[in-house]
């Protein structure tokens, strides 16, 4: 007899085969070279659940360009795996034409030329549109927010992320969960929660003083005569990666054994099927899913991930939904007796040139934007090159970030955060204010300036690479790797901690760091209380303007081995 994870398996395939799945369905519109809404929200209706997902936006209420990363590496066991495969290769494993919409999507190969074939996507009034199609096909279709939600842009740095909490109160999100919403400290996230219509979900966040549970774990939906529980899964790391002192009262943590707690209590209490809503990050949501039993779903973000298809890790689906807006999945799922028994999966591409906005969306966005668009519109300056900021080692927003610190704070050496966050700009195109606060924006933004030793820089980078390189995913806390400008050096991801960084040198004038001697630093989002200087967009603004047009070279600096 079949067992219940061979049919799943199978289901994947059938999937991809009849264009159930993501990539089926767009190979279709690719091969015909053009886009339709119809087209892109065509979905075969199956089974009686319907989740819908979207994470990271990172408060980006408008159409985007954003370059997926050319650079994605995995170690250990998930080496090759995906998500760890990029470009060309990434066409190959989906079998997706080069040139085609879902390549320009899903890749950042032929990115600027793509970009201006098929324009921008995301926007949330046109996610609105497709969170309304797929609630008229599925009335009770479930609304999930991975995270990253309340924070990333200029107005939600003004508003105080207000604009978000009303755009996703207005799509209709049932339950969400965390990473970055934290720091805008924890009485205005108290301010939040208290008033939203859905439930903030965390099962994994604890009170630090007393170790009991800071929010609710988890909340039971009844869809299609199914019970469905969502559990929340807040990101682990937020007082290592993030500032602590913003929210000094709570504790983090993967939690596995939380987590598998909170599955069998569900179940106990009548779940027929169960959703983890993570913010673990990719590999951290594939590795529990290997260790905790009963999981049927996991919605995962943090990595910014966009997978065409479900990655299958024993009974547990593992669904990855891009970031800033780019994406939404739909998942049918057939549950009966209390067992999911198949599904129909879709990553839907938000091209907004092609959906229609939703008119009360776009005017709750609009709303919020109205009082600063002369500031936000306002052109700073001109790039003659793409800048884009996903990419394990580097992006040209970073490399352009850290010529600013340099440059305006008389500085060696340049460190900018590995962030993911930020949308891209393609090459000739006006740089507005709101593009660099966009790629800036956030509660702890002082441009520090100081001294470090060679030996203290690399303690830094090596502790950083082991956030990203270490083979355990439970030990890697997300992030790509710290950007350096100023400075180059060979980076071995194979390698244990402490032995990956070396050949380490200073840029201009080509000798090599002595551990030893003290070099000025430069740097910004230090997690530090009471750091001091100017706000990192102020400093970036500064020196756009005095370059007029701005063109990055390609980032030659870094030499990777052991991949």
């Amino acid at each position: 007899m079949i067992s219940r994870r061979d049919f799943l398996q199978a289901t994947v395939a059938a999937s991809a085969i009849v264009g159930g799945s993501g990539v089926g369905a767009w190979a279709q519109i690719g091969a015909r070279q053009q886009l339709t809404q119809d087209q892109l929200l065509d979905f075969d209706t199956f089974g009686n659940v319907t989740l819908i997902h979207i994470t990271d936006i990172h408060g980006q209420l408008k159409p985007v360009w954003f370059r997926e990363p050319e650079i994605n590496l995995g170690v250990g066991e998930v080496k090759g795996l995906p998500p760890h495969v990029t470009g060309q290769d990434f066409l190959k494993l989906y079998n997706i034409e080069s040139g085609t919409p879902e390549a320009y999507a899903l890749t950042n190969t032929d990115f600027d030329a793509l970009a201006r074939a098929y324009g921008k996507m995301g926007g949330l009034d046109r996610v609105a549109t497709v969170v309304k199609s797929i609630r008229a096909a599925r009335p009770d279709a479930l609304l999930l927010d991975g995270g990253d939600t309340w924070h990333g842009s200029y107005t939600v740095l003004k508003t105080g992320a207000q604009d978000m909490v009303d755009a996703m109160n207005q799509l209709g999100v049932e339950a969400m969960t965390s990473h970055w919403e934290f720091t805008l400290g924890i009485d205005r996230v108290t301010e939040i929660v208290d008033s939203l219509p859905f439930p903030f979900l965390g099962a994994n966040i604890f009170d630090a003083e007393w170790d009991e549970p800071a929010y609710e774990p988890y909340k039971m939906f009844e869809r299609g005569g199914v019970q469905v529980a969502v559990i929340g899964q807040a990101f682990p790391y937020m007082p290592i990666a993030n500032p602590g002192w913003m929210f000094p009262s709570l504790s983090f943590g993967i939690r596995e054994e939380r987590v598998a707690e909170m599955v069998a209590e569900v179940r106990a209490k009548g779940a027929d099927l169960v959703v983890l809503l993570s913010h673990n990050g990719f590999d951290v949501d594939r590795k529990l899913a290997g260790r905790v039993p009963g999981i049927d779903v996991i919605l995962t973000g943090h990595t910014h991930d966009a997978l065409p298809e479900p990655v299958m890790v024993g009974q547990t689906l593992v669904i990855a939904s891009g970031s800033n807006g780019k994406f939404i999945t739909r998942l049918d799922l057939d549950v009966r007796e209390g067992q999911l028994m198949g599904f129909r999966h879709k990553l839907i591409p938000i091209f907004s040139d092609v959906i229609e906005p939703d008119a009360e969306m776009a005017a709750v966005i609009d709303g919020h934007r109205a009082p600063y668009e002369a500031e936000m519109s306002e052109v700073i300056g001109q790039t003659g090159s793409t800048l884009y900021r996903r990419g394990n080692f580097n992006g040209t927003w970073d490399d352009l970030i850290c010529n600013a610190l340099i440059d305006e704070r008389e500085a060696d050496i340049a460190l900018s955060p590995g962030f993911r966050w930020g949308p891209s700009l393609i090459a000739d195109t006006p740089i507005t204010r709101e593009d660099i606060y966009s790629a800036t924006s956030m509660s702890y933004p002082e441009a520090y300036r100081s001294e470090m030793t060679g030996e203290t820089l690399k303690t830094i980078l090596e502790d950083v690479a082991d956030n990203l390189f270490n083979p355990d995913p439970y030990y890697q806390q997300g992030g790509d790797m710290v950007r350096v400008g100023g400075m180059g050096y060979r980076i071995d991801v194979s390698k244990p901690q402490g032995e990956r960084l070396s050949n380490m040198t200073l840029l201009k004038t080509g000798e090599a760091i002595d551990p030893g001697k003290t070099y000025v630093v430069a740097g910004w989002a230090s997690v530090n209380e009471g750091t001091e200087g100017p706000p990192i967009w102020e400093v970036v603004e500064n020196w756009v303007r005095r370059q007029g047009t701005v063109t990055i070279d390609p980032n030659q600096s870094v030499e990777v081995v052991g991949a």
